[in-house]
C-alpha cells in the first residue's frame, strides 16, 4: 500500500475525537508500533486512536477510507506474528479501552463482549455465573478477546474444547467503508446464508474490525485433576500421547515441554524440575468424579507403558496450578535465557510430533542456535522458541535461519506454519508455500471484495 499524507485524515478526526482519544505524540505512537514478535518489521504510525465505542471505530475507518490511510487494529499487543504492527503514516486503532462485558445470558449460555476484554478477566467474571469460556492462550492474563478472535487463538484447552472460532456465535464488524455489519446468531443452530462471522475470525483485521462478539459458553467444569510425567526420550513421550488419543481419552489439557524448556523454567523459577528429563508431559481432566479418575488412570497407564521415569498425580487444585505454572512460564523462561527469542508456531499431525521435536533439536545443532520447545501435545501444535542475544547480529541471523527451517520442517510433515498465532507479517512467504497460487488468488479476491482500497491492516497475511 503506497504511503499517503495522513495529515488531512488526522485533521478531520481531530474535529470529532477528543485529544485524549486521538494521540499523535511520537513517543506514544512509537510505543504502539509493534507487538511481541521480535522478527516482524514495523514502522512508526502517524497517530493512535484509543477507541471508546463502535462509533469511534466507524469515524476512524470512514476518514481513513476517504483519504486512503492504513488502519491497524490492535488489542493488548501480545501477538507473536506482527499482526498488529504498524506501517508508516498509518493509524493504529487501539481497541483495548472497549473492555465491557455487555451481557451474560445464563439461560442460553452466551455472552456479548467488546474486543478489549482481557481473556482471564472474562473467564473470572463468568465463573461467578457458573459458566466457562474455554479458549485460554498462554498470555490469557493480559491478551484481549479481540486479538484472540483476530488470530483464531487456541491455548492449552484445545484438545478437549477447540479453538476460538468454535465459540463464536455472532459478530459486530466495522467494514472497510465504515458500514457496520452484524452477523451470526444467538441460537445454538443456524445456517441462514454464508457463515460470515467465521470469515472475520482469524483474518487478523484485514477484512473488518471486530467491535463486539457473541460467544458461546459452557457450564463451569469440575476442578481439574493433574498428572505430570517425565521421559528420557522424546519418542517415548510422543508414544504416550498417541496411546492416550488411541484409547479415546479426551483430557482437558495435554501439554509437552522439551529438555531445554524444562531447564529454562527451572533456571528462572527454581521449581526443582527433573533437569535430566528429555520431555515433560502435563495432563489434566476436568470431567470430575469417577469419569476424571478413569481418564487419569488411562493417561497414567499410557505414560507408564511408554517408559515414564517419574510420574505424579494430584487432585489438589493449588498443586495442579503450580505444576501448570511451569508450562505457562515456558516462553518467558526461554526468552530470559539470552534476552531475545523468536517464537515459532507450527502444528503437525500428532503422529509426527516426536519427529518434529527431534527435528527441531537437529536444526538447533545445525544452525548453532538454542531452541527450546513447548506445545499442545493433544493437537500437535508446537512452539519451538529460538533464543538469541539482542544486538548480536550474527546470532540473530542464525536464529532467523532456524526459524525458517522449522517452518519448512513442519510443512514437510503435512503440517501448517501457524496453529494459533497467525501469519501476520512474519510468515507471509510461508503462507504462499502452504496454500499455493490458487489459495492465494482466492484470498486476494476476498480481500478485494471487502477492502478494495487495502486500508485494513495493510502488509499482513499476503501481498495484494
Amino acid at each position: 500500500m503506497p504511503i499517503v499524507d495522513p495529515r488531512p485524515c488526522i485533521d478531520e478526526l481531530r474535529a470529532v475525537l477528543p485529544d485524549s482519544v486521538l494521540v499523535t505524540d511520537e513517543d506514544v505512537t512509537l510505543a504502539y508500533s509493534r507487538d511481541m514478535a521480535m522478527l516482524a518489521p514495523s514502522e512508526q504510525p502517524a497517530a493512535v486512536v484509543h477507541a471508546r465505542s463502535t462509533d469511534d471505530v466507524v469515524a476512524v475507518v470512514k476518514a481513513a477510507a476517504k483519504y486512503g490511510v492504513g488502519v491497524h487494529p490492535r488489542g493488548a499487543g501480545s501477538g507473536l506474528a506482527g499482526s498488529s504492527n504498524a506501517t508508516a503514516g498509518s493509524i493504529v486503532l487501539s481497541l483495548k479501552g472497549m473492555d465491557q462485558i455487555l451481557e451474560v445470558n445464563h439461560q442460553d449460555r452466551y455472552a456479548r463482549v467488546q474486543p478489549g476484554v482481557v481473556n482471564l478477566d472474562f473467564r473470572t467474571a463468568l465463573a461467578e455465573h457458573g459458566l466457562f469460556y474455554p479458549p485460554d492462550p498462554s498470555s490469557f492474563d493480559w491478551c484481549t478477546l479481540g486479538g484472540n478472535l483476530s488470530t483464531n487463538a487456541g491455548g492449552l484447552c484445545c484438545v478437549k474444547y477447540g479453538v476460538t472460532t468454535d465459540f463464536v456465535m455472532g459478530l459486530e464488524v466495522v467494514l472497510a467503508d465504515g458500514e457496520v455489519l452484524r452477523t451470526g446468531r444467538r441460537t445454538v443452530k443456524g445456517v441462514a446464508g454464508y457463515d460470515l462471522a467465521r470469515v472475520f475470525v482469524g483474518a487478523e483485521g484485514t477484512l473488518g474490525i471486530i467491535t463486539e462478539a457473541t460467544l458461546m459458553l459452557r457450564p463451569l467444569p469440575e476442578a481439574p485433576a493433574t498428572l505430570v510425567a517425565t521421559f528420557n526420550d522424546l519418542y517415548d513421550a510422543g508414544a504416550a500421547v498417541q496411546q492416550i488419543i488411541d484409547a479415546g481419552l479426551v483430557p482437558s489439557l495435554l501439554e509437552i515441554m522439551d529438555q531445554t524448556a524444562i531447564r529454562a523454567v527451572d533456571d528462572l523459577h527454581r521449581m526443582e524440575l527433573d533437569r535430566s528429563a528429555k520431555a515433560l508431559l502435563i495432563a489434566q481432566s476436568d470431567s470430575g468424579g469417577a469419569r476424571a479418575e478413569r481418564e487419569m488412570d488411562g493417561i497414567e497407564k499410557a505414560a507408564r507403558s511408554c517408559g515414564t521415569t517419574e510420574l505424579h498425580r494430584t487432585e489438589d487444585v493449588d498443586e495442579g496450578n503450580m505444576l501448570l505454572f511451569a508450562r505457562r512460564q515456558a516462553l518467558p523462561a526461554l526468552e530470559a535465557l539470552k534476552g531475545g527469542s523468536l517464537v515459532d508456531d507450527v502444528a503437525v499431525p500428532r503422529s509426527r510430533m516426536a519427529d518434529f521435536l527431534c527435528g527441531c533439536e537437529e536444526i538447533g545443532e545445525r544452525t548453532g542456535t538454542v531452541i527450546g520447545t513447548c506445545g499442545h501435545a493433544g493437537d500437535g501444535n508446537m512452539h519451538p522458541t529460538i533464543c538469541f542475544t539482542p544486538g548480536d547480529e550474527a546470532e540473530y541471523e542464525r536464529a532467523k535461519d532456524a526459524f525458517a527451517q522449522i517452518l519448512d520442517l513442519g510443512l514437510s510433515m503435512g503440517g501448517t506454519v501457524t496453529g494459533e498465532h497467525g501469519i501476520g507479517s512474519i510468515k507471509m512467504d510461508f503462507l504462499a508455500k502452504e496454500i499455493g497460487e490458487v489459495g492465494l488468488r482466492v484470498h486476494r479476491q476476498i480481500k478485494n471484495a471487502l477492502d478494495p482500497q487495502g486500508i485494513l491492516n495493510p502488509g499482513k497475511l499476503f501481498t495484494p
